[in-house]
């Protein structure tokens, strides 16, 4: 594979400059790259939901009548997945926190340099209302068959995966090397990973046998290798490390989705932007293990079980409506870290200092468990949906 068309290739380098740069630049030069991120960022998440409306919308209208079937499925898996991730956490946590000597660090840091300037491009709507009108306007479809409407989805389909390919995925890279310059000017990296090593190694280890959970069950109930699914899932992986966004990095989902032999089409289609929103397996996994690991740290205690199962049910709730951006899933459930684990101000401030060091990997997890999702779903619809 040549190095211009290596999207791997170019993400890694894109993380590696960007740390590199990050590390020697002085304000000004910050100060550039951080306005650079800010346009780029908002041009990717400005296209996050028209990507939903473009792809969903159709894929449903593909379905026919096992759409709502397949969305309450699509549901109900993505919720067990979150809290059996949250629950094979917290076990892990009572058993292994304890033992653990783990002193915070979080002084020392710098701050970011305002921009030069700041560049507003907002999306017409938010991430959970053009998922949620894709999901209503497909069904509406099928339900009056309204042929009209449903190619001009299937064209907007179609313009997308061209914006996609021609806009979305060249910035990334640059998108990714600001985000990683901003880090190490930071010291974020550098600093905190020393104290948080411990911690974030054992919640990584978390994250792959969780894949592993999923991947077995969705080739279980697929009666299909799973491994031609997780093989062509590397690019979103990269992709979600240096975003930190389910949702920006969902063209490249889509595009590794689509290479599998195994996926039927029209499901992938419907799976991998939907599991975007709604399944943060990963990220729920890590937030729980981290709340734990605070309360341990500032209260010198663990929160109790009753506390921690009341917290996961809401959390995998929360998860679902939770925006696929850095930081989403911690920033939806701050009410719960207050109101049911009774956290103050320093471990929450702390809890997002933890939580943002390792974000890109329970990014990472979120996206490449999307695939499970999708590869159930074809065992359990994919003959159905065939025309």
């Amino acid at each position: 594979m040549k190095v211009k068309d290596n999207l791997i290739l170019k993400l890694v380098l894109g993380v590696i400059i960007g740390i590199v740069i990050g590390m020697v630049s002085n304000v000004q030069v910050i100060e550039v790259i951080i306005t650079i991120k800010q346009i780029l960022g908002q041009v990717i998440f400005y296209m996050v939901p028209l990507i939903i409306l473009g792809f969903i919308t159709p894929a449903i209208t593909d379905l026919k009548d096992n759409a709502s079937k397949m969305l309450f499925t699509a549901l109900a898996i993505a919720y067990l997945s979150s809290v059996g991730a949250a629950l094979f956490s917290m076990f892990a946590g009572y058993a292994i926190i304890p033992g653990l000597n783990i002193v915070p660090e979080t002084e020392g840091v710098k701050e970011l340099p305002k921009m030069v300037f700041q560049l507003g491009i907002p999306a017409i709507m938010p991430v959970m209302t053009a998922l949620f009108t894709s999901i209503v306007f497909g069904l509406a479809i099928i339900w009056t068959k309204s042929e009209g409407m449903e190619k001009l989805f299937k064209e907007l389909n179609n313009i997308m995966m061209e914006l996609v390919k021609k806009i979305i995925i060249p910035i990334l890279p640059f998108f990714i090397a600001a985000t990683f310059a901003g880090l190490a000017y930071e010291g974020a990296i550098i600093k905190q990973f020393p104290v948080f090593i411990k911690v974030i190694v054992i919640v990584l280890i978390g994250h792959y046998i969780w894949l592993a959970v999923l991947y077995g069950i969705a080739g279980a109930i697929s009666k299909k290798n799973p491994f031609d699914v997780l093989r062509y899932y590397g690019p979103a992986y990269f992709t979600a490390l240096g975003t930190m966004s389910s949702a920006a990095t969902l063209p490249v989902a889509l595009a590794c989705a689509r290479k599998s032999p195994v996926l039927d089409r029209k499901i992938a289609d419907f799976a991998v932007p939907i599991g975007a929103t709604i399944h943060l397996c990963g990220s729920v996994l890590t937030e729980v293990f981290f709340v734990m690991t605070v309360s341990q740290i500032l209260y010198g205690k663990l929160p109790s079980m009753g506390s921690m199962i009341i917290f996961i049910v809401l959390l995998g709730i929360f998860a679902i409506g939770a925006p696929g951006i850095p930081g989403g899933t911690v920033m939806a459930s701050l009410g719960l870290i207050t109101g049911v684990l009774l956290f103050d101000e320093t471990g929450v401030a702390l809890m997002l200092t933890i939580f943002a060091l390792q974000d890109s990997f329970g990014t990472a997890c979120n996206v490449t468990g999307d695939g499970a999702i999708a590869l159930m779903l074809t065992g359990l619809f994919g003959e159905k949906s065939k025309a």
